[in-house]
This record gives C-alpha cells, structure tokens and sequence, in this order.
C-alpha cells in the first residue's frame, strides 16, 4: 500500500492529529490515565475542550496531570512543528480514530494516542506476529528466525512481523522476513529523524519498502533507556501472539512476552539446550505455563487456529514439506551436502570435500550467503542455516 492509499484511508480532521500530539506530550508520565480520559470523551479535540474540568470527567484523574492538561500552548506549538515536518518528510501520524492505526493495539490501556509511520504496509493484515528475542543470540537462534519466517511466509504469505531493529533476534527476523517476502515492521525507541542502531539503516531501508518503521516518538527524541522498555508494548500490543526465539534469564524480550500475556495475546517460545545461557529465559517461560512451546511456524499457525484457511490448506493438500533449499547449481548443491553432513566448515576443508578450489569456493559462498542458506562465523568457518 502507497502512503496515498493510508492517508485516503483518514477519517479524522487534520485538527486531532495536532491535537493527540500535544496531548501526549502533556502526558508522558500518565499515559493510562490519558487513554481512560481519551477513551472517555472519545477524541483528542474533546479533551482539549474539556481541558478545565478533566477532574470532572475523570474524578481519579492525578492532580499533576490536571494541571498538565489545562495549559495546552506550549504543546500545540511543538505538535505544529513535528506536523510540518511530517508534512515535509512525507511521513504519516495515525491515531486511533485512523483507520491505519494498528487497530490491535487500540484496544490495549495503554496504546499510544499517536505513532508516526514511515513505510507501505498494512499495520491491520489478517495475521499479525511479533518476534523477540536476545540481542546476543547464538547461530541456534539465528537459524530458529530463518526457518520460522521462511515457513510462516508458506503457511500465512500475508503475514505482518514485527520487531524491533535491535542487534539479534531481532535484526535476523527483520532480514528473514524481507527474504522470503514477508512484510516486516519495526518499532523504534526514537524519532523518525534517525536510525539506532546505525549499522541496520540498509535493512530499515528495505523494510520501509517491504513493511515499515513505527514508533510514538516524535522527531529530535532523545534515545533514552526508558523509551526501549515502552515500545515492547507496542510490539506486543499491535501483534497476536508474540514468538520469543531465544532469551537470557533477563531482557527486554521477556518483559515483552509478560505485556502480551497481559493483554490476553498469545505468547510462544522455542525451547533450547538445557543450561544454555541464550534459552534460559524461553526454557524458563515454557516451564513456568506462560508460553506455549513451539517448534516451528506450523505449531504457531495451529495454535492460533489459522490451518483451516486458504494458504495453509494449499499447503496441507500438497503435503506440507519444509523445503530447506531452494534449485541450487551443482556446484552450490556440493557445497550444501558437504556443511550438511559436517556443519561450521572452513574453506580449505570445504574444498578438500568438494574437490573445489578456494577461489572458486568464495564466490560460491558469497552466492549461497545472498540465498540465506549460510552465514560466515568467527574463524573462517561457514554455517549452513536451517
């Protein structure tokens, strides 16, 4: 979808918008108070009119955020900027009433009452899944996130997946997903105006033409600790279930499987070795009952119910095979067997079980690196993935 087709998809005045911005920055430090009140009276514009009895609308309402609300200028001022900036920049501000707004979060108490959007997707598909994990992830991990995107990209080929652009499990989902051609989103815990970490602008580049960026924050936003822990809600809030594919003990990804557990969303984990460091925290979630365990994107589509339609039925009535490779030329093929029967290979001994010279055994590493079937690790050597 073009940025034409969202902005034609706008129910709302022009006014609100500005209005939901200022509203927010008024209310940073009481955002589910803000989104009773909103919820309430039904729009920004009617907070605003009401911006001298909020205590009377909302008797429970903090003296603090009463007097936030009852001084609006300096607010509007800095909304009206970021909206001709926005304007400028071509970049979208959706708030509930849109309907482009992901509508899945609405619903949760604490949703954002605006998230700027760069990008083409639809944030309300029909399936929608959201996936975290350790930013320190193992090639275990890595592979979990190749084969889940590959696989829900047969099952469910409209799915939207959703992460964060950080280093690990996220970052791998983001690029599996733009490879086997699945939109995918990300959440950001900053503007519009930059890209953290800078290393994956390439990849937000392609999402934005294959999904998109998200995030509540307006341009000129500081990268502050606190905002990292807030936009787990949006990534667990805009999804139906959320897919932890690996954790530590502690993290960021386990906070966001507790927020989808609270808002009644599905919450799913892989399991890994016993003891391993980068499993505990799934290991810990299965064993504890607040994830369903999961081996594949097939476990996932079945529990959600999703096999009964067309394209998982398609793929039932073929008789659904993970096909690992797609057609390789021989010599790739002969590359393939060999890390299939002795992973994590350096090219020498790659060579010596090919009968391939080096130089031609690198640009063949290369190709097949393109294809997502290897990653280079430490040491030379090369992984084969899946």
């Amino acid at each position: 979808m073009k940025h034409r087709d969202f902005f034609h998809a706008t129910t709302i005045m022009p006014d609100e918008v500005l209005y939901a911005m200022a509203l927010t920055r008024l209310s940073a430090f009481n955002g589910a108070q803000v989104k009773m009140l909103y919820d309430r009276l039904g729009s920004a514009t009617a907070v605003y009119e009401h911006r001298h009895d909020v205590a009377e609308v909302l008797p429970d309402a903090a003296p603090r955020l009463v007097e936030a609300l009852s001084r609006w200028d300096d607010a509007l001022q800095r909304a009206d900027k970021e909206r001709q900036w926005l304007e400028r920049n071509r970049l979208l501000a959706l708030t509930p009433a849109d309907a482009a707004y992901p509508q899945r979060m609405a619903d949760c108490p604490d949703a954002p009452l605006v998230v700027y959007y760069r990008g083409g997707a639809n944030l309300n598909p029909r399936h929608c899944v959201s996936v975290v994990g350790t930013r320190r992830c193992t090639a275990y991990g890595g592979d979990l996130a190749e084969a889940f995107c590959r696989d829900l990209s047969q099952l469910c080929p409209d799915a939207l997946v959703v992460s964060g652009l950080a280093y690990g499990i996220d970052i791998a989902t983001h690029r599996a997903a733009l490879r086997h051609g699945l939109n995918t989103v990300g959440v950001l815990a900053h503007g519009l105006d930059l890209l953290y970490p800078a290393r994956h602008t390439e990849t937000a580049r392609q999402m934005v033409a294959q999904g998109g960026l998200l995030t509540e924050y307006m341009s000129g936003t500081k990268m502050d600790k606190l905002n990292f822990v807030r936009r787990n809600r949006i990534v667990a809030g805009m999804s139906d279930a959320t897919v932890v594919v690996e954790s530590a003990a502690h993290g960021g990804s386990l906070i966001t499987a507790s927020i989808a557990g609270d808002y009644h969303r599905e919450v799913v984990a892989f399991p890994g070795p016993v003891g391993a460091p980068a499993s505990e925290g799934c290991n810990a979630l299965v064993r504890d009952q607040k994830a369903h365990l999961v081996t594949s994107a097939e476990d996932l589509v079945e529990l959600m119910g999703w096999q009964g339609e067309p394209a998982m039925a398609a793929a039932r009535r073929k008789g659904f095979e993970r096909e690992l490779f797609p057609a390789l030329t021989p010599e790739q093929g002969a590359v393939v067997s060999a890390l299939q029967r002795d992973n994590d290979l350096q090219l020498n001994l790659l060579s010596v079980k090919t009968n391939l010279p080096t130089g031609r055994l690198s640009a063949l590493m290369f190709e097949l690196e393109v294809l997502g079937l290897v990653r280079p690790m430490a040491g030379g050597t090369y992984h084969l993935i899946g």
